[in-house]
């Protein structure tokens, strides 16, 4: 049985690892989708190519895990793949569930989709993607959040700020 692991990825947490390793163990398959929609165009941190390289880079390690991206309805997207396949949604904490309910059910009801939720580890329930990108941003450590491939990037967009907060840091330390 394959399954499909859709979101958008921006970045990919270690929480998203954490659930696609379990999932990798479960199913004989997983596609990781990139949703990319275009009404949120310009709102997230990284573009869609960007996205897609640092998820190819986060799960090389993976034999039975390939990417792809989609823009539409997931059950549009769900309708092309090997039947049977299943769509993989992690969850954080209760407001995770009821969302994630809400679009399980849709998804069943306008695709004959069905959803398999896998809990994140405690030690992830609280890191997002727009967490991350916030610390990001002002050049905090966010290393033990996400996968490599995720922090390189992000050290890479906010080069300035990293730059920045580690002089700041190096000349804090000196006039001690």
């Amino acid at each position: 049985m394959n399954a499909v692991f859709p979101g958008s990825f921006d970045p990919i947490t270690s929480g998203h690892m954490d659930v696609l390793t379990r999932a990798a163990r479960i199913f004989d398959h997983v596609t990781v989708t990139v949703m990319h929609n275009a009404r949120k165009q310009g709102r997230h941190l990284f573009t869609l190519d960007e996205r897609l390289e640092i998820l190819r880079e986060a799960t090389a390690h993976f034999p039975n895990v390939s990417v792809d991206t989609f823009g539409g309805l997931l059950v549009d997207y769900m309708a092309r793949q090997e039947s049977g396949s299943v769509i993989v949604r992690g969850l954080r904490a209760v407001s995770d569930y009821e969302y994630e309910l809400q679009i399980a059910h849709l998804n069943r009801q306008i695709g004959d989709a069905e959803t398999v939720f896998i809990m994140a580890a405690t030690r992830w329930s609280f890191v997002s993607s727009s967490m991350v990108r916030e610390i990001a941003s002002y050049g905090g450590n966010v290393s033990e959040m996400v996968p490599r491939a995720s922090a390189s990037a992000l050290r890479r967009k906010h080069a300035d700020v990293y730059e920045e907060r580690e002089a700041e840091l190096q000349a804090q330390t000196t006039s001690l």
